[in-house]
């Protein structure tokens, strides 16, 4: 199942995500069966897979159902505001599931460590966060908090790969840059942070992403097993009914025609 370099070859990883993606499509049925509504925290270093594990989840859910949420650097009014208000209208409402690329533990990881946050502020968040995930899991929220750990030569091969692949050079911004130095202060932010917002009722689960296609399968995994998906209806086959007429054309009357195909 590995590869000459040690891991997952694509055809064995596809095989094994795709009966993952079934149980991902009960899991959106569940939650739109019982009204609950699930929170996904991806967190972790640059590089370390965020974005390829949220597109492995909801490759196949509705878009209407799955939302998806990667905040911006904040405008100068969310500035002033308290800090998790800007996250707070992106929770999920009932039946719904919402994945952070990236979430309010912003501040106790780049804001922290490229100095974008003073220490009081840094402080205030580590006391908060705690207190502010509890009043989420006793609204009925389920909240579920993944870090991403990739060591240092894979995520330097990584933005390199990045660096060359004009396709890929979007993901660079020049704060990553800065960050590539930073290694070892990213990993005491983590610890900290860790320390402080490790909790019974929103506890911290770490996968090791350096092989990317097991950190998603093992993530995909736990993630599936943490959420009790009792009562859910039978997933009865679709049965399309015959036409009542011969299938038609699509048909242009007027002025606008279909593009002509090049290919």
């Amino acid at each position: 199942m590995a590869s000459k370099n040690g891991k997952l070859k694509k055809t064995d990883y596809e095989a094994l995500l795709e009966p993952m993606q079934l149980e991902l499509n009960n899991l959106a049925r569940w939650l739109a069966h019982t009204g609950k509504r699930l929170v996904v925290l991806l967190e972790g270093r640059d590089t370390a897979g965020k974005g390829g594990t949220i597109s492995a989840i909801t490759q196949t859910l509705n878009p209407r159902q799955v939302h998806v949420v990667a905040l911006s650097k904040p405008t100068e009014r969310e500035s002033s505001q308290w800090y998790f208000q800007r996250y707070v209208p992106h929770l999920p409402a009932g039946g719904e599931m919402t994945l952070f690329d990236r979430s309010w533990y912003n501040r106790a990881g780049v804001e922290k460590v490229m100095g974008f946050c003073g220490e009081a502020e840094y402080g205030q968040f580590l006391e908060q966060a705690p207190r502010f995930e509890k009043m989420l899991v006793e609204d009925g929220i389920l909240l579920l908090k993944y870090w991403l750990a990739v060591d240092q030569r894979f995520q330097e091969e990584r933005f390199a790969e990045r660096a060359a692949d004009p396709l890929k050079r979007w993901k660079l911004s020049p704060i990553d840059l800065k960050a590539r130095e930073q290694y070892e202060a990213y990993g005491r932010a983590r610890e900290a942070m860790f320390k402080a917002t490790h909790s019974k009722w929103a506890p911290w689960h770490v996968v090791d992403f350096n092989d990317q296609k097991r950190g998603r399968l093992t993530l995909i995994r736990h993630l599936l097993d943490q959420i009790p998906m009792r009562d859910l209806p039978p997933d009865t086959p679709l049965e399309l009914p015959p036409l009542a007429r011969k299938p038609a054309r699509e048909r242009y009357t007027g002025k606008v025609k279909p593009l002509p195909s090049k290919f």
